[in-house]
């Protein structure tokens, strides 16, 4: 069933985001208490770069085979499970504390598989929103997943912090387990449509889940348009995440702050997040939603180049760079996803965001890599200009080119020829 015909498609959507809205909650507290927890026993740089590897590792190397089964399997059950299992997870972490029996290794392995979980989850729900969603209503929703993910990034980890202050770690996860059975409970009661074609074919060998995984790459290399957008993506981590990753030793070294800089820093952009994400569910963004995508990189690469020429004794010009790219960045995240959401097909939605998660995630550790060196050469500053710089021309370029501009176009004249193509075949 379209979503467009979902008449109650507004109290089984809220529904749902309402219980996945905790459940984000839930994760940030266990995300930041687990990090907690290895810094104060630790102190090693090398332990936390660990802990972020293992929980890129899922995305970038089942994701592909994770997005295949998505587009066969059952989502609302996909996502239920996947709830359960982090939770169990939690549970089991919350034994060892008690018991105090807890190790580092044991750590980064259920670092590892709460994030095969959401690996699961996330194109579950992504692809879900697209079948009980209207596609005029998609970039509103996504502007409400990119405010609640704002609100969550500000409040979670002050929250978790005030936690770890008057109980101990095994009390504050188990807010975790809560949080996964208020965020089952709606799914329970609500169903979501399933598209046709998952309904026909099933996975039954391996040599079939690796077809379904080149015909998911396939789906996207040959539309030239949606590609060009994954790799957009894809380049958009590799210019900013270095420069989040380095705004530590920006605020130290060239502002020469300490960690009430740090928290205002981090504090601008996420409320810059709440703040964007309220304009694009409210606003919902340009009629050709890449305009609203395009102008979102451009803004981020304005905000990221005031970052850049902020003199060492303007700590507030920074501010105000970091919360610009902050509002910027779920306009352009909320409008692409609302793209691929409303052109995509349903039955290869979860092959397509897989795909698209893993190429971003991918850059992560290969862009720290380069930009390292880089930053040691130009200095930190050098590679906010790289970023800055590079955001802007990709969304000039972008405007600039007819197979991206007319992706939607092209995604509304595939999913009409789809429908005669079935109506034939009925």
């Amino acid at each position: 069933m379209q979503a467009q015909l979902n008449k109650n498609w507004k109290s089984k959507f809220f529904s749902i985001w309402l219980g996945q809205a905790f459940s984000l909650l839930g994760s940030q507290i266990v995300q930041f208490t687990l990090i907690w927890y290895l810094t104060k026993e630790t102190g090693s740089a090398a332990v936390l770069a660990t802990s972020t590897f293992v929980s890129l590792l899922p995305d970038v190397l089942f994701a592909p085979f994770i997005g295949a089964l998505v587009d066969r399997w059952d989502r609302k059950r996909i996502m239920i499970v996947a709830d359960l299992f982090i939770a169990v997870v939690t549970f089991i972490l919350i034994i060892l504390f008690k018991t105090e029996q807890i190790k580092i290794g044991f750590i980064y392995l259920a670092l590892f598989l709460r994030e095969v979980g959401s690996t699961f989850h996330w194109p579950s729900m992504r692809s879900s929103t697209s079948l009980l969603v209207p596609k005029d209503q998609m970039a509103r929703a996504e502007g409400m997943n990119q405010t609640i993910r704002g609100l969550l990034n500000v409040i979670g980890p002050p929250f978790a912090a005030l936690l770890l202050e008057k109980y101990a770690i095994h009390s504050i996860l188990f807010i975790d387990i809560i949080t996964a059975l208020i965020a089952v409970t709606p799914l329970l009661f609500v169903s979501i449509p399933k598209p046709v074609e998952s309904t026909k074919k099933s996975l039954s060998s391996v040599s079939e889940l690796f077809k379904e995984i080149k015909l998911g790459f396939q789906y996207l290399w040959n539309w030239k348009g949606m590609f060009l957008l994954a790799m957009i993506a894809t380049l958009l981590n590799f210019l900013i995440n270095p420069g989040f990753t380095l705004l530590p030793l920006l605020v130290t070294q060239h502002f020469l702050g300490g960690a009430v800089e740090l928290s205002l820093v981090e504090s601008a952009f996420g409320i810059g997040a709440i703040a964007g994400g309220l304009i694009l569910s409210t606003w919902g963004g340009f009629k050709k939603r890449i305009f609203t995508t395009l102008s979102g990189i451009i803004g981020m690469g304005l905000g990221i180049l005031l970052v850049a020429v902020a003199p060492s004794t303007q700590f507030k010009v920074a501010l105000a760079g970091i919360f610009i790219t902050g509002v910027m960045n779920p306009i352009a995240n909320g409008a692409l996803f609302a793209i691929m959401q409303s052109n995509v097909s349903p039955e290869m939605q979860g092959r397509v965001f897989t795909t698209l998660s893993s190429m971003t995630n991918s850059m992560s550790p290969i862009s720290m890599l380069i930009a390292a060196p880089v930053a040691g050469i130009v200095g930190i500053q050098g590679w906010f200009y790289i970023g800055g710089i590079g955001c802007v021309l990709m969304g000039l370029l972008g405007l600039l080119n007819p197979l991206l501009i007319n992706v939607e176009n092209e995604g509304q004249r595939r999913m009409k020829s789809a429908e005669c193509e079935q109506a034939t075949n009925q």
